[in-house]
């Protein structure tokens, strides 16, 4: 299969720290690939090395065999890289229609779209994510759940062909959750390939093709989920090795 993203030998330092340490790895085209590891692992370090919002440190990154290491976010947004963020800041006073209308405007044809055009694909991502009641509300009064859904309408009101997701399960319950899955699903059934970080086991294990693990900013697994999660080093991790 074509790969989407190549990450080879991605390192970043923050100073003494290194967050993300020699990572390399493939998002396959039509391919969602869950991104686990217990907190402070160098997981949304990752995704923002990927999104451009962090420049890395060494190593490089191929969208569509494309080097875009030295492109800004805004770049690699018009190209097709979309992101969701674990901290949800909706644009404050802004409705729900125009906080994802925003997405259209700077996404994949950014700077081409007009405002009517941006509304029109706003509506449809928030059909499709399960928000269309909520079109004219403000979207700083969303609770939780409704602000993981925002999140995902304005990612894909981008147009992305690689959606990076950052925890939109964390905090939402058993129902919410096989919500968002069924939502992420049909996103891939669109065609566009999925890097999903999450800490919700059960939930990543059903919907990834594929699980890359990190500790320490260290790759110390990556394959087959069942095969994955029973790795004794992956226990260790998120355990410790006394009770692993």
């Amino acid at each position: 299969m074509t790969a989407m993203l190549e990450i080879s030998h991605v390192t970043r330092r923050f100073e003494g720290l290194v967050a993300v340490d020699d990572v390399s790895f493939m998002l396959l085209r039509g391919e969602i690939l869950g991104l686990i590891g217990p907190n402070g692992a160098g997981k949304s370090t990752l995704v923002s090395l990927i999104s451009g919002t962090l420049a890395p440190s060494s190593g490089d990154i191929l969208f569509e065999g494309r080097s875009i290491v030295r492109l800004p976010a805004y770049r690699r947004a018009r190209l097709g890289i979309g992101r969701t963020f674990q901290i949800m800041r909706p644009f404050p006073g802004l409705s729900v229609l125009d906080n994802v209308a925003v997405g259209a405007l700077f996404g994949r044809g950014g700077g081409q779209v007009q405002m009517a055009r941006a509304r029109e694909q706003a509506r449809a991502q928030l059909d499709f994510v399960g928000l269309a009641k909520n079109i004219d509300q403000r979207a700083d009064e969303l609770g939780g759940p409704g602000r993981k859904r925002l999140e995902l309408a304005k990612a894909l009101a981008m147009k992305p062909k690689v959606l990076l997701c950052d925890e939109v399960m964390a905090g939402l319950n058993q129902v919410e959750i096989e919500d968002v899955i069924e939502v992420i699903r049909k996103v891939r059934n669109e065609g566009i390939s999925v890097l999903v970080i999450e800490h919700v086991i059960k939930a990543i294990r059903s919907l990834s093709d594929r699980l890359l693990v990190l500790n320490h900013g260290v790759k110390i697994a990556e394959g087959d989920p069942g095969r994955v999660l029973s790795n004794q080093t992956v226990v260790e991790a998120y355990l410790g090795k006394r009770r692993a």
